[in-house]
């Protein structure tokens, strides 16, 4: 399973990356790993305000579907709509394929998410 330092995490397997007051979010290795091949990519829409927690989007791969969840409340800036025409980069490149980008609306909760080691700990519990 594929990690990266400069990302933060959450225990439903979804990836941040922050840049100033916006964050991408994305799914893990781990994630794309358990899905399989992904077939389809649902997106939010620009615009869209969210409160950590809520349904982000949703990844469908061949053998089950997924809801992705927003780890951070916010208003969605962009998506990556690359994704609509080529899904299966999920499983090609996990971290560099972000599935939409917030302008953060509370910079506290970026206590609740875990960091790399933290993140491959929680990893290692589940799949025992």
């Amino acid at each position: 399973m594929e990690t990266r330092h400069d990302l933060l995490y959450t225990k439903d397997h979804e990836w941040v990356l922050l840049e100033g007051s916006r964050a991408k979010i994305g799914i893990t290795d781990y994630a794309q790993d358990s899905l399989g091949a992904v077939v389809f990519v649902e997106l939010p829409t620009v615009g869209d305000s969210l409160t950590a927690g809520d349904v982000l989007g949703a990844v469908e791969s061949v053998k089950a579907a997924s809801e992705v969840y927003t780890p951070l409340s916010g208003t969605v800036t962009a998506v990556n709509e690359a994704l609509e025409d080529a899904p299966e980069t999920l499983n090609e490149q996990p971290y560099e394929q972000w599935i939409a980008e917030l302008e953060l609306a509370d910079r506290a909760e970026l206590g609740q998410l875990l960091d790399e080691a933290a993140y491959q700990d929680f990893c290692a519990g589940e799949e025992h």
